[in-house]
């Protein structure tokens, strides 16, 4: 039996497995049984922490539910930063991906993340031809790379967008080799957007924290808003700051929902 931790950023829900002090067997297959809403914990992302080396309190290794690993989620960097950072009792911690090193430092209640630069070019979204990643050639959209591929589409009435239609629709476009997480923005005003987003391989969330930068950068780009701004999701807001440096900062909530065990033996490899 593997003790395990459900946590969540504004809703959207990891299921967290501690992977430092012991090998844990993992599979894609295993994960998507974990992450299974009816048959297993249930979560948008599964997490295993692992050691982190060279300068980072730990890795985090992120799948999505349907097994296939991600290489960024801001909500589960703020969850992983907190849960290290009490170890410790500290305010600054740095989580290790596969898409690179994530700083965090505690503010009050809530963690603040540095993901990074924002990456523009067409290669880095990846898309599958040289093109205008600010001017997508369907609908109303521009793309980037938080770590992992965002598109976001530009909209005058959020609640009037089949988002459930069009969300897995254009992750699998031809555009996208390696899919994408589909954001649908209303710009409210410079200083506020709300947001919606078919996450790749997890589908609709009440939250997305790369995606919640992604638009902020995009919206910025296009001169909708300012380099800083609220991002109003279902689950509730983050604050998005892309600094003049090109990094882009993400402040918002964790919490943990509960802790119990899990018998992995009994689970597919």
């Amino acid at each position: 039996m593997v003790p395990f931790r459900k946590m969540h950023g504004l809703g959207n829900d990891f299921v967290v497995l501690d992977a430092r002090a012991q090998t844990l067997p993992m599979s894609a297959a295993r994960a998507a049984a974990i992450a299974d809403r009816r048959r297993g914990i249930g979560c948008d992302q599964f997490i295993v922490l692992e050691p982190g080396r060279d300068g980072a309190d730990a890795f985090m290794r992120i799948r999505n539910p349907d097994g296939s690993e991600a290489g960024a989620c801001g909500n589960a960097t703020r969850c992983i930063a907190s849960l290290v950072a009490a170890e410790t009792a500290a305010d600054r911690v740095t989580i290790r991906t596969i898409s690179g090193d994530l700083p965090a430092e505690r503010l009050g209640d809530l963690w603040r993340v540095d993901m990074g630069p924002a990456r523009l070019g067409w290669q880095d979204v990846p898309l599958a031809r040289a093109m205008d990643t600010l001017h997508l050639p369907f609908e109303d959209a521009a793309a980037c790379s938080m770590g992992n591929p965002h598109a976001t589409l530009f909209v005058p009435d959020l609640d009037a967008v089949p988002v459930a239609t069009l969300g897995p629709r254009l992750e699998h476009d031809p555009l996208f080799p390696d899919r994408a997480n589909i954001g649908f923005v209303q710009v409210l005003n410079p200083e506020h957007i709300r947001l919606t987003v078919w996450e790749r391989g997890a589908g609709l969330t009440l939250a997305c924290g790369s995606g919640a930068c992604a638009a902020l950068v995009n919206a910025a780009r296009r001169g909708l808003t300012g380099r800083a701004a609220t991002v109003s999701l279902p689950g509730g807001d983050l604050h998005i700051e892309w600094r003049a440096d090109g990094h882009v900062l993400m402040t918002g909530p964790v919490a943990t929902a509960f802790t119990g065990t899990i018998d992995l033996d009994g689970l597919p490899l």
